[in-house]
């Protein structure tokens, strides 16, 4: 008979967590007094904030693919992750996050810290549950590692009362390997793979559109080998970037709004569209009413809620996509389409000229975003992973870094956390300190969770960190020059002297004003042994391009 307590932490040791990050207080105090008996089979990182925590989290999962585990107290210490339950759930994050509660039999009386998370967690998870008794927390734990793992990946939060954390029961820990009703895979249809293959062998102008349903779905060998055989061009989502290198032949770049040119202004002119674990998201599509309406769409999707929602579909293929992939391989003939990939070639070269000289090698006038990207990519390694918060940073990191390996994408994509990039760059790192891990943030969103270089501190994780500083809150900015006649409402930042910040957490701190001061900077940090901190203040006005304004279809895309 053993605490409830210790049935948690021996329970993530049975789902072998490797890492825990969290926060203690009152309500899940039991838990953290048994961690201190567990030091040596799961290792706990404490965060400077609990939406450090989930975020770390985050940064884990991403990475290694593996449930990434958030431990929080009752009350604000609870409500401090529903930030990161949302960014992970419509980001498909695998998370298994546990909250302390007051007692049973306090509930529903506001007790001290005591908050309803179940209501509060419930529309940003995949799953949630309250334990009130010590017989329920093992098969609690089991079936939530199950959910958050399977099919369609998401954020699953475990309510667990002190009561049942102090009480006595026996230890049976049960993985969890399915649950009635819950049918989180299904068999793909051959029929609609025949179907699908027959359009795309009678496509002349195909175009294929992948996401990160790729890389949750295992299936970059499959992805990487239709192309080989179909020779179709194909493009990536903001979080499907590294699934394909970027050197593939049939890559042309990045959709939507501030993506690359040619995919944008040819997805209204292919007649088959292909797309591969994304979900047509706003910011890919522009104008629903105005996307694709000359194509066949086929899409290939794990969640059937996600079949026919925003863009209708000629031919729906559910199911895994590495199945679905493996299956059209060998139903699809071998094709090549030079005519129409040199379409995208020419646009391509039209936004080269228009834009990327300009963000990648100027000479004159200040410092450039894309100039910090361009030379990170000359020292950085092909498994490196970009860590980036949100906002133009966010963007300009996205367009010109150079994605070799799959895996080394982590940002917040569909919620667009600000202050995401320095506790996910924590948690991604931990998982392999040997790895390179960039953090790209910019001076907004970096101070909505600076405290976490007291984590990095203290784990000495070895994350490089690169503020592009523009004393703007540079993507609203860039809105209200372009649509609010240059009215800058509270979009410009009075910044603190981020050296000495970086410094007071004894972080190798570097700060560069002037063009010919920056690749001897870049060169510094990547040779430094341990976390190190660059601050390249860059052109107060400078705007992402290409973009596509809200409202407008993908073809009215705008070059300056």
């Amino acid at each position: 008979m053993i605490r409830g307590a210790d049935i948690v932490v021996r329970s993530l040791i049975a789902e072998n967590a490797e890492y825990i990050f969290g926060y203690p207080g009152g309500a899940i105090m039991p838990v953290y007094d048994a961690l201190y008996d567990y030091a040596d089979q799961v290792k706990h990182v404490l965060t400077r904030h609990e939406q450090g925590a989930i975020h770390a989290a985050q940064g884990y999962a991403r990475v290694s693919g593996k449930v990434g585990v958030a431990l929080a107290t009752s009350g604000p210490g609870a409500t401090n992750l529903i930030t990161g339950l949302a960014d992970a759930l419509i980001d498909s994050t695998p998370l298994v996050c546990i909250t302390g509660q007051v007692a049973a039999h306090l509930l529903g009386t506001d007790a001290f810290q005591e908050t309803d998370m179940m209501g509060l967690s419930m529309p940003g998870t995949k799953w949630n549950i309250q334990v009130r008794s010590v017989e329920e927390i093992a098969p609690a734990i089991a079936k939530g590692f199950h959910i958050a793992r399977s099919g369609r990946p998401g954020p699953v939060l475990i309510d667990i009362t002190k009561n049942a954390q102090v009480e006595f029961g026996e230890f049976n820990y049960v993985p969890c390997l399915g649950i009635r009703s819950y049918r989180p895979y299904v068999t793909v249809e051959l029929p609609k793979i025949q179907e699908a293959a027959l359009l795309i062998n009678e496509a002349e102008r195909p175009f294929v559109l992948f996401g990160q349903g790729v890389v949750i779905g295992k299936a970059e060998e499959e992805l990487k080998a239709f192309l080989d055989k179909t020779g179709i061009p194909a493009a990536s989502t903001l979080l499907g970037s590294g699934s394909l290198p970027e050197s593939h032949p049939s890559y042309v770049g990045k959709l939507g709004m501030h993506g690359n040119y040619s995919p944008n202004m040819l997805t209204n002119k292919c007649d088959v569209l292909i797309a591969v674990g994304m979900r047509f998201d706003d910011r890919v599509t522009g104008d629903l009413k105005r996307y694709a309406k000359q194509a066949k769409v086929i899409h290939l999707e794990l969640d059937p809620a996600e079949i026919n929602k925003n863009v209708k579909c000629t031919v729906p293929i559910l199911g895994d996509c590495k199945q679905s992939l493996s299956m059209l391989i060998d139903a699809v003939k071998p094709n090549s389409h030079p005519e129409w990939m040199q379409r995208f070639r020419e646009f391509e070269n039209e936004e080269r000229e228009a834009v990327m000289g300009k963000d990648l090698y100027a000479t004159q006038g200040g410092l450039h975003m894309g100039e910090v990207i361009r030379l990170i990519n000359q020292y950085k390694e092909d498994d490196a992973v970009l860590v980036t918060d949100v906002g133009q940073h966010q963007m300009i990191a996205w367009r010109y870094f150079d994605y070799k390996k799959t895996r080394t994408q982590v940002t917040s994509g569909g919620l667009g956390t600000m202050g995401f990039a320095l506790p996910a760059a924590l948690g991604a790192q931990l998982h392999n300190y040997n790895r390179q891990v960039i953090c790209v943030v910019g001076d907004g969103g970096i101070q909505m969770t600076i405290q976490e270089f007291g984590t990095i501190m203290q784990t000495k994780a070895p994350v490089k960190v690169v503020l592009l500083n523009n004393n703007y809150l540079g993507m609203v900015r860039q809105w209200q020059q372009m649509f609010f006649d240059k009215r800058y409402s509270f979009t410009e930042l009075e910044n603190p002297d981020f050296i000495k910040i970086a410094e007071a957490y004894r972080i190798k701190a570097v700060k560069v004003t002037e063009r010919e001061e920056l690749s001897e900077a870049v060169a510094q940090m990547f040779i430094h042994d341990g976390p190190f901190f660059l601050e390249v203040v860059v052109e107060k006005e400078d705007n992402v391009f290409p973009m596509i304004a809200t409202g407008c279809s993908v073809e009215e895309v705008r070059l300056s």
